[in-house]
């Protein structure tokens, strides 16, 4: 399949990049090594930005009075669209791109797009994987942590195919981005710190399939309902129901009549895992990978860090990292996955504004302990209390330090936040490898 979409070329320059992290940097080399001149904002103090020295560098400034030198504006993901320089420079009339939408603009290949509240980084990897096993050469970019614009740099590994996880902050400012195959796996609620209530939160996840014409495609749970679907790709489905594209049972993953693949051979176990599986068998098929390769890749694939990760035994003890559990829905799943295991759940961390009540049917269910952290310590606390027995740790240290005094052979011990990290770490892959250490030092 070649490219669907055809990319808009971008803006004159010069440009302005806000925000420092991982894209706005990859952001603003390769504005450089194309011979653009860029300014580069952060409203912070970042001591580790590494740019050519070509990039203008300005730190700890809200950066409006840098909108009258410049001609388009580069935005990275964690920078809400409600920030003062996007704003004024969106009444400006000054274009605004996200990082997703420039690395898109400037990598003329295809481009499976993965979105969904939940499971859209092991999916990534998974398709990733799928494809790489069937002979192509994918690239996996995006929400994964890998700037997709990395692609365009000098001397950047060439691919033929790029697997991009999606979030909703990088589809804020995405105006012409359209997939060549959009995945959307699952809708819940998560975020409502940013973009205010569900549905606007759900509407920005459908944004990926609103530029879409056909031949592309739009990979969709089978029970969401077409009409909220956008765009006008050919729809191909996945799910339970016996009208599905790709039928999802309790044995098996069915392709138009045709069993792919046992769920007891899924590299992955779970029933999340067996949705994530088909998503990304939808895709390959779709694209032309023959069903005998996908079923071979879909069986080997063993997952990626802080998702549902064993990270260590000891004394009958298993240790989970799920440090991307950064939302309730996420939690929730964590908890369903070991029925026959008794769960001491460590919980907490930066709140998004969900409601915790959801974790309480789980919790009775599958849980015998929940240790408390970080700033949202309290509000769970006070929302699962009078279902499971709580101890309020404060920190991760402490939690895992009275998990593994109360935890006995056959218990799991699991990091399944429901929370952002940023309270206590770097981000959720610091958090996971932290929990990990401490895993794996015996005591």
């Amino acid at each position: 399949m070649g490219p669907v979409a055809v990319r808009p070329p971008l803006p004159g320059g010069p440009f302005l990049v806000v925000g420092l992290a991982r894209s706005g940097q990859s952001a603003a080399t390769v504005l450089a090594e194309r011979g653009a001149a860029v300014i580069a904002l952060d409203r912070g103090t970042p001591d580790d930005v590494d740019v050519p020295d070509a990039v203008e560098v300005v730190l700890d400034s809200d950066g409006i009075e840098l909108l009258d030198r410049v001609r388009a504006v580069i935005c990275s993901p964690g920078v809400p669209a409600q920030a003062a320089v996007l704003r004024v420079a969106r009444e400006r009339g000054i274009p605004v791109l996200g990082e997703l939408e420039l690395g898109w603009r400037l990598t003329p290949v295809p481009v499976i797009a993965i979105t969904g509240t939940n499971g859209k980084t092991t999916t990534a990897e998974l398709l990733g994987h799928v494809l790489r096993s069937a002979g192509r050469t994918p690239a996996v970019v995006g929400n994964v942590g890998v700037p997709y614009s990395s692609l365009a740099r000098a001397g950047s590994t060439p691919c033929d195919v790029v697997v991009c996880e999606v979030s909703s902050f990088q589809l804020e400012a995405a105006p012409a981005f359209a997939p060549d195959i959009g995945i959307l796996l699952n809708l819940a609620s998560d975020h409502l710190d940013r973009h205010g209530s569900v549905a606007a939160y759900h509407e920005m996840k459908l944004s990926l399939f609103a530029r879409q014409e056909a031949p592309a495609l739009a990979v969709v749970p089978v029970d969401l309902e077409s009409a909220r679907i956008p765009g006008s790709a050919r729809r191909v489905t996945f799910g339970s129901r016996s009208d599905a594209d790709l039928r999802i049972t309790p044995d098996a993953l069915i392709w138009q009549g045709d069993t792919l693949i046992a769920t007891a051979d899924l590299g992955l176990p779970g029933p999340h895992n067996a949705e994530n599986a088909a998503a990304a068998a939808v895709a390959a098929l779709s694209w032309g990978i023959e069903p005998g390769p996908v079923a071979a890749a879909l069986s080997s694939f063993e997952g990626v860090p802080h998702r549902l990760q064993p990270v260590a035994e000891q004394g009958g003890v298993l240790w989970v990292n799920d440090s991307k559990a950064t939302n309730v829905a996420a939690a929730v799943v964590a908890l369903r996955s070991f029925s026959d295991r008794p769960v001491h759940v460590i919980l907490g961390g930066t709140g998004k504004g969900e409601d915790y009540g959801p974790l309480r049917e789980p919790l009775s269910a599958y849980a015998r302990h929940a240790y408390v952290i970080g700033e949202e310590a309290g509000a769970i606390a006070a929302a699962i209390d009078d279902v499971v027995a709580v101890t309020r740790s404060g920190t991760l240290a402490a939690a895992v330090a009275a998990a593994r005094e109360a935890s006995a052979a056959g218990d799991v011990i699991l990091l399944a936040p429901a929370c952002a990290s940023y309270d206590q770490f770097r981000d959720f892959e610091h958090r996971g490898q932290v929990f990990t250490d401490m895993a794996r030092t015996a005591i």
